[in-house]
C-alpha cells in the first residue's frame, strides 16, 4: 500500500470514529418505555475496533514518515514540520500586512483634516512580497510531500 492510500484510510477511519461517537452519544440515554434507536454498547464496541485499526495505521504512517528521506528537507516528517511552520509564518505575515494596510478597519479614513491620521507601522509591500515567497515555498514543499506520498510504500 502506498503512503497516500494509508493517509486516505486514516482520514476515513477518523470520520468513521466521529460518526460512531455521535451515534453512541445520541443512543446512550433513552426515555423509560421507549427503545433506543441503536444499541449504544454495540456502537461503542465498533468504535473501539475502528480506533484500534486507526492506531495501527497511524503508527505505520509515522514510522514511514520518519524513515523516508526527502531532499532537501530531510525526512518526510521534517518536511511536514517545515510545511506546517511555513503555513503559520505565512498566516502571521499576511495578517501583519493586512493590519498595516488597514484591511478590516471600520470607517473610510479621515473625514475632517482635524481628525488623526492612521499610519502604517510596517512596510506593507515588503510584507506582501514575503507572503508571496512563503506561499511559493509552501507549494514547493507540498509538491515534494505529495510526490512522496504516492511513490513511497507504507512500512509495516
Amino acid at each position: 500500500m502506498k503512503l497516500a492510500e494509508a493517509l486516505a484510510e486514516r482520514a476515513a477511519a477518523t470520520r468513521r470514529v466521529e460518526q460512531l461517537r455521535a451515534r453512541v452519544v445520541s443512543s446512550a440515554r433513552y426515555q423509560e418505555g421507549e427503545t433506543p434507536a441503536e444499541d449504544a454498547a454495540e456502537l461503542l464496541a465498533e468504535a473501539g475496533e475502528v480506533l484500534n485499526t486507526l492506531e495501527a495505521l497511524i503508527r505505520r504512517i509515522n514510522r514511514t514518515n520518519a524513515t523516508v528521506e526527502l531532499e532537501p528537507d530531510g525526512t518526510l516528517t521534517d518536511a511536514l514540520a517545515r510545511r506546517d511552520v511555513l503555513r503559520l509564518r505565512h498566516s502571521v505575515v499576511t495578517a501583519a500586512a493586512d493590519a498595516a494596510a488597514g484591511k478590516g478597519e471600520r470607517g473610510h479614513g479621515r473625514q475632517l483634516r482635524s481628525e488623526l491620521m492612521m499610519l502604517s507601522a510596517l512596510p506593507v509591500a515588503e510584507l506582501r512580497g514575503q507572503a508571496d515567497a512563503l506561499a511559493r515555498e509552501i507549494r514547493e514543499v507540498d509538491v515534494r510531500i505529495q510526490r512522496a506520498n504516492w511513490e513511497v510504500d507504507l512500512l509495516d
